[in-house]
């Protein structure tokens, strides 16, 4: 089975032909590239990107052209704006994207959260009617994502980084794990997937983080591992650790079978994605 990580970011360097919206986590880029030759290193097959927010806002432009070079290794989610009059013209035109796979929906500060906001509606439905997975950006604030998970039961929705908020730099808040149980309480949903992602983040150890993995193992028990994705949110951790120390942890784990870490690190996500 092959090592599929969940959430990758790639952005080019800022330059005039393609300006950043906003400033880097830490890198001044993430090539595609640059990308395969660290996921090679550390025996990662491919990857989902997620488009860069942070650098590109709704454009997914250059994330395609790193599927367009490496189609074998890549696809990709982009993120949508619920606010769009043209959402759901916006969410059929991506379904159709060689390479797409996914939606992104963020909630936040100055981001629509609202539990009847119409933008938000359309774009999860439109979603479930396209097949693609909503990947829902909700960490530390779970119950805004709820009434949206509950209005949409046809409606595939990834829950970013186990939905909790998570550093970008030292030092980790003692109650990292403490929204945990919301987390597990979404498992009575059967539409709700969870991206395993940036846990290594969360670690009050050095490397490899073994204090992880007691609320890893939770998640997991909980919603199965036919629910539950690996994933690295490279290149946001940055500051934290690096791509290998984000793979490691998992990859030589003997916590988890080898079945089981093929469908935590690859097999699922195949499912979800389509891939």
């Amino acid at each position: 089975m092959p090592v599929i990580d969940v959430q990758v970011h790639p952005f080019d360097r800022n330059h005039p032909g393609r300006p950043w919206a906003s400033p880097s986590h830490g890198l001044d880029s993430a090539t595609g590239e640059e990308m395969v030759a660290a996921m090679t290193s550390v025996g990662v097959d491919g990857a989902i990107m997620v488009s860069s927010f942070n650098a590109y806002r709704y454009d997914p432009s250059y994330a395609l052209e790193v599927y367009n070079a490496y189609p074998d290794k890549f696809r990709v989610v982009t993120p949508v704006d619920a606010t769009d009059p043209a959402i759901d013209d916006i969410v059929a035109t991506w379904a159709k994207t060689p390479g797409a796979r996914g939606v992104r929906i963020r909630m936040g500060k100055d981001l629509p959260m609202d539990a009847d906001h119409p933008g938000l509606h359309r774009a999860f439905a439109a979603a479930g009617r396209h097949g693609l997975p909503v990947n829902l950006l909700c960490w530390g604030i779970l119950d805004k994502g709820l009434p949206h998970i509950q209005k949409h039961p046809d409606t595939v929705i990834v829950i970013d980084h186990l939905g909790l908020l998570q550093p970008f730099q030292p030092p980790v808040p003692a109650d990292v794990w403490a929204d945990l149980p919301k987390l597990l309480d979404l498992a009575k949903y059967p539409n709700v997937r969870v991206k395993v992602s940036n846990a290594c983040t969360m670690s009050h150890q050095p490397f490899p983080y073994d204090d992880i993995w007691e609320p890893v193992l939770r998640v997991i028990d909980t919603f199965g591992l036919d629910r539950c994705m690996w994933g690295t949110d490279w290149t946001r951790t940055i500051k934290m650790l690096t791509y290998e120390q984000g793979v490691a942890p998992f990859r030589d784990t003997t916590r988890l079978s080898p079945s089981d870490k093929a469908a935590l690190m690859g097999g699922t996500l195949q499912q979800v994605y389509k891939w």
